[in-house]
């Protein structure tokens, strides 16, 4: 198989370097992607960069050149459930778009693209198998809505705003709506997997920094192990 593993910022992807032995580094686009093997898969590490447009260039760039049979997607999330605390995992089942609102240009609701799906679905055979792996090895987890923006949610009046109009999403970031446009369009199953940074008021700019790196290893550590032991 051909994975790619693809994260906003580097402070998110140093654990893999650490774990993996590259082989050597391919340029896709503007975005140079570490190649490595692990059980005879090949594995594509690269950074996306921040915001939607990054994201759903840098996972075009690869796409459109390695065919590419499953894309892993991790990083951090600002918590908008006071159920969900800094540290815990997320395994989006949906992704859409906070900042789109588009209801008065047709028969669209809060976060659709025209012409694109209302949300994002997540549903897959390898997405089901991971979660397989996570229960099997006891790895506490969350499932749910995440919503996407260009803007780092640092206020609780943003953070109710969003809540309002997304009462059921569980976290907040600023790429994974593009990352799953752009696998929907390609045909790509896509697994995400975001940890917790910070809760998404006025504590997350103190809070983003102290824990981005600490979450980062923690959603890399668990992709990874999966990699080695399950992926064969």
């Amino acid at each position: 198989m051909k994975i790619a593993i693809i994260v906003p910022m580097a402070e998110e992807a140093e654990f893999y370097g650490s774990h993996f032995q590259s082989a050597d580094k391919k340029m896709f686009g503007s975005t140079e992607f570490e190649h490595f093997s692990v059980n005879r898969n090949d594995i594509y590490l690269g950074l996306s960069g921040i915001g939607k447009v990054n994201a759903a260039m840098n996972l075009t760039n690869l796409l459109a050149n390695e065919n590419i049979d499953l894309i892993f997607m991790t990083g951090s999330a600002g918590s908008l459930k006071s159920s969900i605390h800094k540290k815990d995992l997320i395994l989006p089942s949906q992704f859409t778009y906070h900042d789109a609102h588009n209801t008065s240009a047709g028969n669209y609701v809060e976060g659709q693209i025209p012409q694109e799906p209302a949300r994002y679905e997540l549903n897959s055979p390898a997405r089901e198998k991971f979660i397989q792996f996570l229960e099997k090895n006891k790895i506490s987890y969350q499932e749910g809505l995440i919503v996407t923006g260009d803007s780092f949610i640092s206020s609780q009046n943003q953070k109710d705003e969003i809540k309002k109009n997304f009462p059921d999403a569980v976290g907040v970031e600023m790429e994974g709506a593009a990352f799953a446009q752009v696998a929907y369009h390609f045909n790509t199953p896509l697994v995400a997997l975001r940890a917790i940074s910070d809760n998404g008021d006025e504590s997350a700019d103190e809070d983003f920094d102290t824990f981005v790196r600490e979450v980062g290893k923690k959603a890399a550590n668990v992709i990874t192990s999966y990699l080695e032991d399950e992926l064969l």
